[in-house]
């Protein structure tokens, strides 16, 4: 019993990751491509998670000032 219902829960899952690999081809196909430019994220200080940090004040000004 156990094992008949895990074969049909696999079955079923194997289906949902068909359906999935389905759905992402078919929305990549034609699709255009986007570069995004990250040039400003250099402007952003990057915080080594060491004391003392980048407080976020710092981070919240300077993504501002860069808008």
């Amino acid at each position: 019993m156990a094992e008949a219902r895990l074969q049909a829960e696999d079955l079923e899952t194997e289906a949902d990751f068909q359906r999935l690999r389905e759905s992402t081809w078919s929305m990549s196909v034609g699709a255009p491509i986007v570069h995004k430019d990250l040039s400003l994220i250099t402007l952003v200080p990057k915080s080594s998670g060491s004391y003392p940090a980048v407080t976020m004040k710092k981070v919240l000004s300077s993504i501002e000032s860069a808008a």
